[in-house]
């Protein structure tokens, strides 16, 4: 595939979560983790998946006349697709235009990228925001990330990438001249815990980070909150001995965990990941507060319009 066609699956408008200001959002297909709390399911996958609301359903017939499998059945009064024979052609998606069947993931161009993120341009510029990258792992495609990013970066426009780290650093090194600010996730910071929970080593991570820091770029550090998995004391004391150790960093984001990706998996055919209350806003504000007695700066949105500063000119420290 050319570097000027990647794949994605949402480009969300009006975002205020991924980075400062009012952002649009481009997220990626592809992603080497498999996160047992992964939000965007559809974002591992690297092809197009069907998503399927059988409540959405109106028996207008469409699927049933024009699947070429017959995957569509109606069963004691209900709608049921044989995901074991559905090719995802997407003829069935085409005629639902009560949106119960929808195909999600697409081939897109870097120029028909560009047109939708340039449509919200006035509101990056009265907002200080701009667009970010994200996935899945945007690195993943690290050919249509850089041609994206430089595009995007001709056009004047602050560009954020939100990446798990676990990419060769090469796929850094070569969008570093392009991106304003790197919101880097922090999933676990026990070795063992996190092969547990993503599927992943965090070494190759925890190194591209420290090889990121010396290049003088500007990273805010992601920290996902999973009640009952790396809500733990040790987890969070590591997380303040790497902040200190990198004195350059930005910051720290509290990520909370919410139950989207459960519903996401359900319509889409996957695999359920973790189903957990919510931490409380008493939970994430004392997580806030520890790490602010620690000399840990936390964002979490706040100040987010004074740092849009352009461009990073990411002088080495080595």
């Amino acid at each position: 595939m050319p570097d000027t066609i990647g794949r994605i699956f949402e480009i969300q408008r009006f975002s205020i979560h991924d980075g400062p200001g009012i952002r649009t959002t481009v997220f990626f297909q592809g992603c080497p983790l498999s996160c047992l709390w992964c939000h965007n399911p559809e974002g591992q996958a690297d092809h197009s998946l069907l998503s399927f609301q059988p409540e959405k359903c109106v028996s207008c017939g469409h699927c049933f006349e024009n699947c070429p499998q017959n995957a569509h059945r109606m069963e004691d009064g209900k709608h049921t697709l044989d995901r074991a024979v559905c090719l995802t052609c997407g003829t069935c998606a085409t005629g639902c235009h009560a949106q119960g069947l929808e195909i999600v993931g697409r081939d897109a161009t870097v120029a028909e990228v560009m047109e939708e993120l340039l449509e919200d341009r006035p509101f990056y510029d009265i907002s200080n925001g701009g667009i970010t990258l994200s996935g899945g792992e945007p690195l993943c495609q690290i050919g249509f990330a850089a041609a994206l990013l430089q595009t995007a970066t001709a056009e004047g426009l602050h560009c954020a990438v939100e990446t798990c780290g676990a990419v060769p650093f090469s796929h850094l090194e070569r969008i570093l001249p392009s991106v304003d600010l790197f919101l880097y996730d922090i999933k676990e910071t026990d070795a063992e815990r996190h092969m547990e929970f993503t599927g992943v080593s965090n070494d190759r991570i925890l190194d591209n980070l420290k090889r990121l820091h010396r290049t003088g770029a500007r990273i805010r550090l992601r920290l996902p909150l999973i009640p009952g998995y790396n809500d733990l004391p040790d987890h969070f004391l590591a997380v303040v001995d790497l902040v200190r150790a990198l004195p350059d960093l930005e910051g720290v984001e509290i990520m909370p965990y919410h139950r989207l990706g459960v519903s996401k998996s359900a319509r889409l055919g996957l695999p359920s990941g973790l189903d957990l209350e919510p931490p409380s806003a008493a939970t994430v504000d004392g997580w806030i507060k520890a790490f602010t007695r620690l000399g840990v700066q936390v964002i979490n949105h706040q100040n987010e319009s004074t740092s849009t500063k352009k461009r990073n000119p990411h002088v080495s420290r080595n």
